[in-house]
């Protein structure tokens, strides 16, 4: 059998779940397009399907749930191919994010290794989302020149206190115990009883199967260092932020300057600015139609391009943004990422009812 033949996407019930596998383990399970429509089907196929109580989805391989989106596919877009076919992607892609946080079955997420990008908004959206002890989770888009999507800026709003911001601005990952707390995640179950979790799933009520594998996570990280990140990210703005860190006198936080300082600046100025709205705009499909803006825009920019092609491309990991730095990011540019589509507007959220006097 050939790479082409592969199905990337692997569907079959098992006893009373339904069991979706992400089955691109050689491309850490990578979303594309056709991906994205199959999960899709399924949720259709089974939302009637009365032999369908839980839908369970996995990555295969060891080393990743999935690591984002085809990052390859919008490199080609962003440097001249067909913008068109990345924002029709998208379009699905975030429709898929909020039908799987309606979904009106158990959507039992197994967020096992690596899980970025992409494969945060068809985990953590689910009704139950389980870590292990290899699990890492990260919005890391700021350090590619584009900002968090797929609901990750509706995700990362909800975090506690300023959490959220510190791993959008430093694209930061997070273990399991880290996931807990941000609310990226519900249950941590060691990896090596994942086998005898799915079984149980199979066969078990989600409550059930859980209380048999569900364990306590080992501490995180991020609870000792709240007291600066609250501190330092409530700021106003990106370099009142880079200000606080650098003087705050904690060697952690001065790192979490330089990270920051090392991305895109522009996308770390459109990355605060879509968190702090996100909080405002209410629904996660009002965010994702936020979100689907932010990266229609981001498609058009040189930072986009550019930064795939430093740390995927290339990998030299030397981007040359432009905008170089954060004094010269004008609040027109800023702008630019929430200027309204129009015609092409995602319109996932309902429009809000005319006020009667």
């Amino acid at each position: 059998m050939t790479g082409n033949d592969i199905e990337e996407v692997l569907v079959q019930r098992e006893g009373r779940a339904g069991l979706i596998v992400l089955n691109r383990p050689a491309a850490l399970n990578a979303l594309t397009h056709g991906m994205v429509r199959r999960i899709a089907d399924a949720l259709d196929t089974w939302e009637d399907d009365e032999k369908v109580e839980t839908v369970v989805v996995t990555g295969a391989g060891d080393r990743a749930f999935c690591a984002g989106g085809d990052i390859v596919a919008i490199h080609r877009a962003a440097t001249g191919g067909d913008p068109g076919a990345v924002e029709e992607f998208w379009r699905d892609e975030y429709r898929l994010n909020a039908r799987i946080a309606r979904y009106p079955k158990p959507y039992v997420a197994v967020m096992s290794g690596i899980v970025m990008g992409g494969g945060v908004g068809v985990s953590a959206h689910g009704s139950v989302r389980i870590v292990t002890g290899t699990t890492r989770i990260a919005m890391p888009e700021a350090g590619i020149g584009f900002v968090p999507d797929v609901g990750g800026t509706y995700l990362l709003a909800l975090a506690p206190g300023e959490l959220g911001t510190h791993l959008a601005l430093t694209a930061g990952s997070v273990g399991a115990a880290d996931a807990l707390r941000c609310g990226l995640a519900d249950h941590f179950v060691p990896a090596d009883r994942l086998p005898a979790l799915l079984d149980d799933l199979a066969e078990l009520p989600v409550h059930d199967a859980l209380e048999r594998h569900v364990e306590a996570a080992p501490p995180g990280r991020l609870d000792a260092r709240r007291r600066w990140i609250d501190a330092c990210y409530a700021a106003g703005t990106v370099e009142e932020i880079l200000d606080r860190l650098r003087d705050s006198g904690e060697p952690e936080a001065e790192q979490a300057a330089d990270r920051i300082a090392a991305n895109s600046p522009s996308a770390v100025k459109a990355t605060l600015a879509a968190l702090r709205r996100a909080r405002a705009l209410g629904p996660l499909e009002a965010v994702l139609d936020q979100e689907y803006r932010i990266s229609c825009a981001a498609l058009a920019t040189p930072d986009l391009a550019e930064g795939i092609r430093a740390q995927v491309i290339d990998k030299d990991r030397a981007p040359k943004w432009r905008p170089a730095t954060l004094g010269e990011v004008e609040p027109t540019v800023v702008a630019r990422y929430f200027a309204p589509l129009g015609e092409r507007e995602l319109g996932l959220a309902a429009p809000r009812p005319l006020e009667r006097w």
